[in-house]
């Protein structure tokens, strides 16, 4: 059997050229359809889901809130957690009243005794009451007050003066010796709880020689 394409050329490349765009309309609302499809599932989430998860947290956060308010002497138990929490940085900041005892050691001549000592750690002053042998020997006192040095173990190198305003205040002298009423400044670093200390009491020399030495005492 014989058949003849009786279509001219120019009539063929027209019917390929009509499926052709026939196919590429077909495949473009495909993809429009399902990017549609994608769109509304997308926005069900968003303005769906999430506002159902937000609201389900709210309603928790209402609840939970509801709970701690109803409990028994919350602002008191919270006000106690808060002070638990501030004991290592107070403890840090409390002084090493131990390191006194240390220190008037050393400061103290042999033939010097101390009857009563106060300190205060607000205004950094200390108050020494007490006897010698004689006068000489309070003046070395307040010498070895006046001269007396510290460093700490960060800083080693770094010699700072202990005291300042270093004041004889009273004394009296008989037969037997003289009183004495020494009082003080003392810088704060000394009693610190965050670095130890070393204190140095250089040697003391009076008409008679010298009276005392002290080596550095480290607290």
């Amino acid at each position: 059997m014989i058949q003849f394409n009786l279509l001219p050329d120019i009539k063929i490349q027209y019917l390929k050229a009509r499926r052709q765009k026939h196919l590429v309309m077909l495949g473009s609302t495909a993809v429009i359809i399902v990017s549609v499809a994608v769109m509304a599932i997308l926005i069900s989430i968003v303005f769906g889901l999430q506002k159902k998860n937000i609201g389900d947290l709210s309603r928790d956060i209402t609840s939970k809130s509801g709970q701690l308010q109803s409990t028994k002497n919350l602002n008191r138990m919270l006000t106690v957690q808060n002070q638990l929490n501030s004991l290592p940085a107070l403890h840090q900041q409390k002084p090493v009243v131990s390191r006194l005892y240390t220190f008037v050691a050393q400061l103290t001549p042999p033939s010097a005794s101390v009857s009563r000592l106060s300190i205060d750690f607000q205004q950094n002053t200390i108050t020494i009451n007490g006897a010698a042998d004689s006068l000489g020997t309070v003046n070395s006192f307040v010498d070895s007050l006046k001269l007396a040095v510290y460093n700490t173990a960060s800083q080693p190198t770094s010699k700072k003066s202990a005291f300042s305003s270093v004041v004889l205040s009273t004394f009296g002298r008989d037969n037997k010796g003289a009183t004495y009423t020494l009082n003080a400044s003392f810088d704060p670093q000394l009693f610190t709880g965050q670095d130890d200390v070393t204190l140095t009491v250089p040697n003391i020399v009076t008409r008679t020689g010298v009276l005392f030495k002290t080596d550095g005492a480290k607290q």
